[in-house]
């Protein structure tokens, strides 16, 4: 099995979002021993931004006629792609910041919708063609959204990576949540077990 691990938090051995997609990691490599783990860290590597010159791998332009820096970012584009494409198993840490996903990730995630690759379009509207894989979205937050219509209308964290999965095809979406981390400190480790218990949770039913 291929696992993908990436991280996104920018607050290094402080992220609860690091702490438990490390926790993932780990109960899934316990579960088969023969898992190969590939680690991305967006915060410490983080992909460029969307850009033009990023869109000739999407224009399907002729590789003759690219300049220098528009190879550059095919290759960016094609080493993310590779390494999704490749993955049985995808382990996302993502953060919540001002409402939503690190650009980081944002970015990357840029990189992987890719007409012909990870999804279609056909008469019958877009069809997802990565939906060979488990992913695991380890979501943390400083508050409460999950509770609330209010807060749901607030969040685009899980509802943007449930969109873009989705429309990729991915049918196996795990969801691991940390929340109002930010709102008692006093619970924050209570907050972390309760996440870890339901990573447990969702492994035991994976393999029942």
């Amino acid at each position: 099995m291929k696992l993908l691990h990436v991280d996104s938090s920018i607050t290094g051995a402080h992220s609860v979002s690091r702490e438990l997609s490390q926790f993932v990691v780990d109960q899934l490599r316990q579960q088969n021993e023969q898992v190969e783990v590939e680690h991305v860290d967006l915060a410490l590597n983080p992909p460029p931004h969307f850009s033009a010159d990023s869109l000739g791998m999407r224009l399907g332009l002729d590789p003759a006629t690219l300049t220098e820096r528009q190879r550059a970012e095919n290759a960016i584009t094609e080493q993310y792609l590779s390494q999704f494409l490749a993955s049985d198993v995808v382990v996302i840490g993502a953060p919540f910041y001002n409402f939503t996903i690190p650009s980081q990730l944002k970015a990357w995630m840029d990189r992987l919708a890719q007409a012909g690759l990870t999804f279609r379009y056909t008469s019958n509207g877009p069809e997802g063609l990565a939906g060979n894989k488990t992913v695991y979205l380890v979501l943390s937050r400083g508050g409460i959204y999950s509770e609330s219509e209010q807060g749901q209308a607030m969040e685009h964290q899980e509802s943007y990576l449930r969109v873009m999965f989705g429309f990729m095809g991915v049918t196996d979406l795990r969801i691991v949540y940390a929340e109002g981390l930010g709102k008692a400190p006093e619970l924050r480790e209570q907050i972390i077990e309760n996440a870890k218990a339901s990573v447990s949770a969702l492994l035991e039913k994976s393999t029942a």
